[in-house]
């Protein structure tokens, strides 16, 4: 396993988790979470942001060693995708379906939070494919005698 580039593509994910998560929870899908006043946090309490990021972090890095253990040996594009959308289809049945059925949130949003967590997973794999290169392993030769 090539640690260095494992935690170069969990800090990579990270932050493009961060920027995808802004851009899409943040902003794209406001109104709707805005409809559960009693169930989100209100935007202008930033208090928790530091755990947000921590986990980010910490899920980056157990992800990005998932995918190197199952690495393949193929393109990192393709292992990556295929990593991320396996990734994203677990998202939607623990993380959306679940909220669903837990959470007092309508249809349309647990919808939208499926969606964007398929992509979001889509993104990711495909980032940590890119970056991710297993280690070189030296080949041993035997003395020519």
């Amino acid at each position: 396993m090539n640690y260095g580039r494992l935690a170069a593509a969990a800090v990579v994910g990270a932050v493009v988790d961060m920027a995808y998560g802004f851009l899409v929870y943040g902003v794209l899908l406001r109104g709707q979470f805005g409809q559960y006043p009693s169930v989100y946090r209100p935007a202008e309490d930033m208090s928790y942001m530091p755990f947000l990021f921590l986990g980010i972090l910490v899920a980056m890095f157990a992800a990005t060693y998932m995918y190197a253990k199952g690495y393949e040996g193929g393109s990192g594009v393709q292992e990556g995708v295929r990593f991320g959308a396996a990734v994203g289809v677990l998202m939607i049945g623990y993380v959306a379906i679940v909220n669903y059925a837990v959470l007092n949130i309508g249809r349309r949003l647990a919808g939208s939070l499926a969606a964007a967590g398929f992509v979001e997973w889509l993104v990711l794999g495909l980032v940590i494919g890119l970056i991710y290169k297993p280690a070189v392993t030296a080949t041993r030769r035997g003395a020519g005698v």
